[in-house]
């Protein structure tokens, strides 16, 4: 089947924004194809005395933690400031998100503010921009702040678990939030606010370590800075509420609650 130059460049755009970023070869392969079995190579099998066979068998030692994680964790204790915690991130290569994103986003609004809102991670108006919630779910965001009357310019500060965009906004990997996982701990603990509010369910389980994020949203819990603890509490993300407007009440109820404790500080 041939494509017209215009059906041709929605092809490309539509893989384009699904994260596909390079071809791997000229011509197209059929990998639903079924793969030739390879060849089997016989296994020499070492020489077990009885008195070893009687042995119980040893537990695998504990895979080490991963480079990466550990790189991470390093470069975010480094960082005294959050100008040096961004510089960070930015010279950072342990991420493979890195290599398919257009830009790091790292955060938007007031870093002396009370309140830190984190994200998930950015979409690709985000990706586009450089900046956090500034897509359709960053314009319902600022209405909801504004429903409380707060703003990100002066009341909030916003950034989001991964700095970096997944190819097609799938959820980030658990391997992917280990390994950013340092930079937000480290820029919680210099933002230092009153308030946290995780939005959406892979927010609130890698900092808060709640899972279900419709069970585990609106009550109150505890989060350690590195410097004192404080409130926190997880909302529901504002892309969900696009798709299931419904689910606008208990968002309200979660923003009720914040205004009161913000307003009880």
């Amino acid at each position: 089947m041939s494509l017209d130059a215009v059906s041709a460049a929605e092809l490309i755009a539509w893989y384009a924004e699904m994260g596909v970023t390079e071809a791997l070869d000229e011509t197209p392969h059929d990998h639903f194809a079924a793969a030739p079995e390879p060849a089997r190579q016989p296994v020499a099998r070492p020489q077990v005395s009885a008195q070893q066979a009687r042995r119980p068998v040893a537990v695998a030692a504990a895979t080490p933690p991963d480079e990466a994680a550990l790189s991470a964790r390093a470069l975010a204790r480094e960082a005294t400031t959050l100008d040096a915690l961004k510089t960070a991130l930015a010279s950072f290569e342990g991420c493979p998100l890195k290599a398919t994103a257009k830009n790091l986003v790292f955060a938007d609004g007031n870093p002396a503010a009370k309140v830190m809102f984190v994200g998930e991670a950015p979409g690709a108006d985000e990706d586009r921009i450089g900046l956090p919630f500034v897509g359709r779910s960053g314009q319902l965001l600022d209405r909801m702040l504004a429903a409380i009357g707060l703003n990100r310019q002066e009341h909030v500060y916003i950034a989001n678990l991964l700095p970096w965009r997944p190819p097609g906004n799938r959820t980030p990997t658990p391997q992917e939030v280990a390994i950013c996982l340092p930079f937000i701990q480290r820029q919680i603990e210099l933002v230092d606010p009153d308030i946290l509010v995780c939005i959406g369910g892979p927010s609130a389980q890698g900092l808060l370590g709640v899972s279900g994020i419709l069970a585990s949203r609106g009550r109150w819990m505890e989060y350690d800075t590195g410097k004192r603890m404080i409130r926190a509490i997880a909302t529901l993300h504002p892309a969900y509420l696009l798709r299931q407007p419904l689910q606008k009440r208990l968002a309200w109820r979660d923003l009720r609650a914040l205004k009161a404790a913000i307003d009880a500080l």
